[in-house]
């Protein structure tokens, strides 16, 4: 059994908890334990300036067991990077070390510390294509494993839906995104009267009172996310043309497809990848896009069933982890046998 030590980036964050915790039980059949050593404090900076170099320094203090505690193990798995844009303590974990990166972060901090990461590592994971080029320069070891999804806890509800919902699932700081169509939303509303927008996220969002009237919010927990999913009749993802967008993983996207649910994102990175792998909704660019796609799919049931069966299937064939967790678990038996 190859005992794997993994450093996240704490208890909530997504990265940590689809890209690692819900790995743990189904790699252990495959040969490969992982135990997770998440930052109790947090890796990412509070909002206050003034505290954050107190902030940082209880951080790596409390990362230090940890490191030590990785020379019991045969590989460390770093989830990102220990400290949000630094490198601190990840050289004196023991090697081999697999980086595991789901974000364009080389473009925070001019790259530096990314490619410090890469480089002292023995592989890098890569959440998609855009990474893996990127990623590459430095590190010829890349193997890239998308954000895979438990199609255990994401599948389609059953029943007759009783309302019609525009849904959106993620972190309160990509709220800019759904700013950038809110003028789009309002139209659609206008067209669907007895259509709403549903939020999930950990705060509500600030639309115009005319949006916000008809917007259901529901705060995010760990417990609500998979039915306040399937509940959606079509499922958004906005984003915009830039690098950053490009290096996401396009995870919202297939929780939506996991529960049988039609899509409308921005034809955007991996976004138009997985758009290209079957009809599972349509893609965005302009305004008229949004508003034309999303009218069509809440008023047209027998497009949402064909649409939605596609998005299931493109999930369990290629995103869920029964498919993806082989590929970690054989990833993280290779680099360690390379360094026995």
């Amino acid at each position: 059994m190859l005992k794997c030590i993994a450093f996240t980036g704490g208890k909530n964050v997504p990265s940590a908890r689809f890209r690692v915790r819900q790995y743990i039980n189904a790699v252990r059949p495959l040969g490969v334990e992982i135990r997770e050593a998440y930052s109790f404090i947090g890796a990412y900076p509070p909002h206050q300036r003034w505290i954050r170099p107190l902030w940082g320094m209880l951080s790596v203090a409390g990362r230090m067991p940890d490191v030590l505690r990785s020379y019991a193990y045969d590989v460390t798995l770093l989830q990102r990077e220990m400290l949000s844009t630094f490198v601190t303590l990840e050289h004196l974990t023991r090697r081999p070390r697999v980086l595991d990166v789901d974000d364009a972060i080389w473009l925070h901090r001019r790259g530096n510390y990314a490619k410090h990461l890469a480089t002292i590592c023995d592989g890098v994971i890569c959440g998609n294509s855009f990474l893996a080029d990127h990623f590459g320069q430095w590190n010829r070891n890349i193997t890239i494993i998308p954000t895979a999804v438990d199609t255990e806890r994401f599948y389609p509800a059953l029943g007759t839906q009783k309302e019609l919902l525009i849904g959106w699932i993620g972190s309160s700081s990509n709220f800019k995104y759904l700013y950038m169509i809110e003028s789009a939303l309002r139209a659609i509303l206008e067209q669907v009267p007895h259509a709403r927008l549903r939020i999930i996220a950990d705060k509500a969002p600030a639309f115009k009172e005319t949006l916000m009237a008809r917007t259901e919010f529901i705060r995010w927990s760990p417990e609500n996310e998979a039915r306040g999913v399937q509940e959606m009749t079509v499922g958004i993802m906005p984003i915009d043309d830039s690098m950053w967008a490009r290096g996401k993983c396009s995870y919202k996207m297939l929780l939506y497809m996991a529960c049988g649910i039609p899509v409308v994102v921005s034809p955007v990175g991996m976004n138009k990848e997985i758009l290209d792998m079957d009809k599972v909704g349509f893609g965005a660019f302009s305004e008229d896009d949004w508003v034309d796609s999303l009218v069509y799919l809440l008023e047209s049931e027998s497009a949402r069933r064909v649409m939605g069966l596609n998005s299931r299937r493109v999930v369990l064939e290629r995103f869920s982890i029964h498919v993806l967790a082989p590929k970690l678990a054989n990833t993280l038996l290779a680099v360690a046998g390379g360094r026995r």
